[in-house]
């Protein structure tokens, strides 16, 4: 049986796992949009379980897979709760920039 990571390389998936992390982190840095903020977060996200499951499959370990099942499944839970913390302060401010929401500062 041949393994993709004979074909592709687990080189490959740590070069797109370090690209898709540095997109991330340049998304939450310089964006102020706070949806754009959580699709950088989701996406650093994806690329931490992009590494799990290619090590998993390079060391033929499913542990690294089930830990990603996990942690997709908290990461929608997140996702929830964060859109609708936005959902209410778009409510009470009428926008959902970064930088009017240093307002809410006591």
């Amino acid at each position: 049986m041949n393994n993709i990571l004979n074909e592709v390389g687990i080189e490959n998936y740590l070069f797109l796992s370090v690209l898709l992390f540095c997109i991330g982190v340049l998304g939450v840095l310089y964006r102020r949009n706070s949806i754009i903020v959580f699709m950088s977060i989701e996406i650093m996200l994806n690329a931490v379980n992009l590494l799990f499951v290619a090590f998993s499959t390079y060391h033929q370990d499913s542990e690294g897979q089930v830990f990603v099942f996990f942690s997709m499944a908290v990461a929608a839970a997140e996702v929830a709760v964060g859109l609708a913390i936005l959902v209410a302060v778009f409510r009470n401010i009428g926008s959902i920039d970064i930088s009017k929401l240093k307002n809410l500062k006591g």
